[in-house]
């Protein structure tokens, strides 16, 4: 029967389009409900409903009793003795670097009645340029500098009352300048003696300043002045023994100085 339907071009042709037109029935057929159902989800609205955020209660944080502010007791350090009578003694006889003992004993006994020093605003320093004639008497004082108006005021205080002084060592007038610490902190300036035989080093010159005039030339620097044996001997005559506390001191002075705080990293 099929091949009879098939035999001409115009009949099998035909029967193409009618068994296409039947596959493409069958197909539709089969997934048109499936699309249909496709279309009827996208065709659905989705509603999308906005709130307002609602604020976060706020955390109490429970509050901590005061507490009481702790003072520190501030830091005091007390006014040192006065010179003894040896202490005066020695200084009125020592003649070397400009009569050192004699200059320090002056500054501790200005220093012992100016009484204890407080940390605080009062605490300080101050420079003096002093003139002491052959006999002892106070004959100028003059502040270069100070850091406290309380420590000048207690230090001129302090030599408008001291007591009679000794007879500078070398029968001349003692210019010095002296700086007197009012501070808890200040360190012990008791001085060595040990070293004052040996020269002072000269001031330097710089050897090749020119004042763009005069012939240009380099300087020399003077050396430094060597004593002959028979005057270093006699020098030696009057050093002292360095106590202990003297040594102790300027120790702490030189550490004072130069010490650095990198020397402690690591520790």
């Amino acid at each position: 029967m099929f091949n009879k339907l098939i035999q001409t071009p115009q009949s099998a042709f035909t029967v193409a389009i009618v068994l296409s037109l039947g596959l493409h029935i069958v197909l539709l057929a089969v997934y048109a409900p499936i699309d249909i159902k496709l279309l009827k989800k996208k065709d659905d609205l989705v509603v999308i409903k906005l709130e307002e955020p609602k604020p976060k209660p706020e955390e109490t944080i429970p509050l901590q009793p005061a507490q009481t502010p702790t003072t520190k007791a501030p830091a005091t350090q007390a006014a040192p003795s006065a010179p003894t009578a040896e202490e005066w003694a020695f200084a009125s006889k020592y003649t070397l670097k400009n009569s050192k003992g004699y200059r320090h004993s002056w500054g501790k006994q200005v220093r012992s009645m100016m009484g204890t020093a407080v940390e605080g605003a009062d605490q300080g320093q101050v420079r003096f340029r002093i003139e002491i004639a052959p006999n002892g008497s106070i004959v100028n004082v003059e502040t270069l500098w100070k850091t406290s108006d309380k420590a000048e005021q207690l230090a001129r205080k302090a030599i408008g009352s001291m007591p009679p002084l000794p007879p500078t060592p070398t029968g001349r007038s003692l210019i010095f300048e002296k700086t007197i610490s009012f501070s808890p902190f200040a360190n012990d300036d008791s001085p060595i003696y040990s070293n004052d035989c040996l020269p002072d080093p000269p001031a330097f010159n710089n050897p090749f300043a020119w004042d763009g005039k005069s012939q240009q030339e380099i300087k020399k620097n003077k050396p430094a002045e060597q004593l002959s044996p028979a005057a270093l001997a006699e020098c030696l005559k009057q050093l002292p023994q360095d106590s202990m506390e003297a040594l102790a001191a300027h120790d702490q002075r030189q550490l004072d100085q130069w010490r650095s705080s990198k020397l402690k990293q690591g520790k």
